[in-house]
């Protein structure tokens, strides 16, 4: 999504990161977490949370100082119904500059075994994309741009699906969180917002280096129509089964610190900062984003250890 703002020095930075004309058009990256080893299932629906029930919590604040720029929550709830069928419900929210972005979804995966140690899953989501601008929220308003003086509210299915091939130490998946294209005009039918589908390629290894020390590299690849792709690369450690920490980089964009701590078996709680690598640099004090997750060993009493992917 490409918000248009001439009036403000913050909203010509917005300008430049968002869009490449004075129109809101195609090519924009959906949403974006910097844990998202840690939260699959907002990316994949074929992501199954093996014989446990877990829910978790994101807020995400990109950019910090820069007056409208990107806040992000998710929130996601799933478990298995039997020993392959898992169900789930996930719920973004956006906001940027004078825009809010809700998408809510269910989700529902099918796994297949096929061997004692790998396993695929198949998933599908599905919901819906409510779309809000309301220029007088900042300083947006001209009366010389009708596109500027025209607030939008707009509704559209959502259809998605996912694959998701893992093992007992490793996984890789590939997904689009929806099928649909959409097109949203104004009231003088000038194209506003133009959301194309994105392609998400992720995987991950967990190398047990020591009983009390797991190391983890992952990987997440973003496609969109229009856009470059985007390319993410972590690694993360596991000690004594309680403290991570890692490293990640996102290809012209950010270099990224990560910081998690397992409260107890059911309580996971992580934090992530981003600096930003391009020009953004001089004009924002990074990006924040804070992360709660718990996991119920609800299904099966033995599924006790925390579980890093």
């Amino acid at each position: 999504m490409k918000i248009i703002n001439t009036y403000t020095t913050n909203a010509l930075l917005l300008l430049l990161a968002f869009f490449a004309s004075v129109e809101l058009v195609s090519g924009q990256q959906q949403h974006q977490f910097t844990q998202y080893m840690y939260n699959p299932l907002s990316l994949n629906s074929g992501y199954v949370t093996d014989n446990r029930l877990e829910a978790g919590l994101i807020h995400r604040s990109q950019w910090v100082g820069i007056d409208g720029a990107p806040s992000t929550q998710s929130l996601t709830i799933a478990g298995r119904t039997g020993r392959r069928i898992g169900v789930g419900l996930t719920m973004i929210n956006e906001n940027i500059g004078p825009s809010n972005d809700l998408d809510i979804n269910g989700v529902f995966s099918y796994s297949i075994p096929l061997s004692y140690r790998m396993n695929l899953s198949f998933g599908m989501n599905f919901g819906v994309d409510i779309l809000n601008v309301d220029w007088s929220e900042g300083s947006y308003a001209n009366p010389n741009d009708p596109i500027l003086n025209n607030n939008l509210s707009n509704v559209t299915p959502i259809i998605g699906a996912g694959a998701y091939l893992y093992g007992d130490r490793w996984y890789v998946g590939l997904s689009t969180p929806n099928f649909i294209k959409t097109e949203t005009f104004d009231n003088d039918q000038e194209l506003v917002i133009d959301k194309t589908t994105q392609f998400y390629l992720l995987g991950g290894y967990v190398f047990d280096i020591s009983p009390d020390f797991k190391l983890k590299p992952s990987t997440l690849l973003k496609y969109n129509d229009g856009a470059p792709i985007t390319v993410d690369l972590s690694l993360n450690v596991l000690l004594q089964e309680r403290f991570t920490a890692g490293v990640s980089y996102r290809f012209n964009d950010a270099l990224s610190a990560l910081l998690g701590f397992h409260i107890s078996r059911s309580f996971f709680v992580g934090y992530a900062y981003d600096y930003s690598t391009t020009e953004l640099n001089k004009y924002n004090d990074g990006s924040h984003e804070i992360m709660l997750k718990y996991t119920l060993p609800l299904f099966d009493a033995r599924a006790r250890s925390p579980r890093f992917f």
